[in-house]
């Protein structure tokens, strides 16, 4: 598994440096800009570090206390580096602005904020839950996205926009999902106070609110301003305050 990633990694690595070389050349301002953060590293794991630290630090203290807790999580789990790589991959899948990978890497602050959070999952897992907190801490102050650290997020997923989002404690996110700006997703006022999970291939729209101990299934979507407080099936879509359900496969809605 680690081979895998550390493949991967190195794969689309050089496609990154390719593109930041070409940057380079052809504008020798924006040039030295892209020389420091990605030509003057070895591997993909040490830019992100470097990028996060970048984006979570106020200082050049606190830049090198960041870049640390990053390395000893790529370097502790590569997976992480592998999950990241597919994050950026689906950016440029989906978001019809880019074709390249090294604008989504320098600019978009979704996508640093999700490798921020895979940090302060490896390091909430690992015991270092101050650490984990001041990640997600400076993430929302800094980025305007907070993902708690005990949530669970799956790979190829893009937060577009991502100002605003905020994913609670335990929630559960898998692959593949799209999760636009101002999307709120956690615990309900009900007891128990369980979190919602997020299935597979899910496109959740701006200012959705998705809420308490329930399920949407894969490929699901979940359209801008709704409020889900009850399960929606796999492939359905749900609209409204409060949410109805709409455009449902045959199986779906005869169950």
């Amino acid at each position: 598994m680690a081979e895998a990633a550390m493949a991967g990694s190195d794969s689309l690595w050089q496609k990154v440096r390719d593109e930041a070389q070409r940057s380079a050349n052809a504008d020798p301002v924006f040039g030295k800009a892209v020389a420091g953060a990605i030509l003057a590293h070895d591997d993909f794991a040490a830019a992100l570090a470097d990028l996060i630290g970048r984006r979570l630090a106020s200082n050049a203290t606190e830049r090198v206390r960041f870049m640390a807790f990053c390395r000893a999580a790529f370097g502790g789990e590569p997976d992480l580096i592998e999950a990241a790589g597919r994050d950026l991959l689906a950016i440029a899948r989906r978001d019809p602005a880019v074709a390249d990978l090294l604008p989504p890497l320098l600019h978009y602050k979704g996508y640093i904020a999700l490798q921020a959070w895979r940090v302060s999952n490896w390091l909430w897992r690992h015991d270092h839950r101050d650490a984990a907190l001041l990640f997600q801490n400076e993430a929302s102050n800094l980025l305007q996205v907070s993902i708690h650290p005990t949530a669970s997020i799956g790979s190829a997923v893009y937060l577009d926009h991502a100002t605003g989002i905020v994913i609670g404690a335990n929630v559960v996110v898998g692959d593949d999902v799209t999760i636009l700006q101002n999307v709120s997703i956690g615990r309900s006022s009900e007891l128990p106070a369980r979190s919602p999970r997020i299935g597979c291939g899910v496109y959740i729209g701006a200012g959705a609110s998705i809420l308490g101990d329930i399920s949407i299934g894969d490929l699901a979507k979940v359209g801008a301003g709704t409020v889900v407080t009850s399960d929606v099936p796999a492939g359905c879509t749900a609209v409204g305050n409060p949410a109805r359900l709409t455009n449902c496969p045959e199986s779906a809605s005869a169950a």
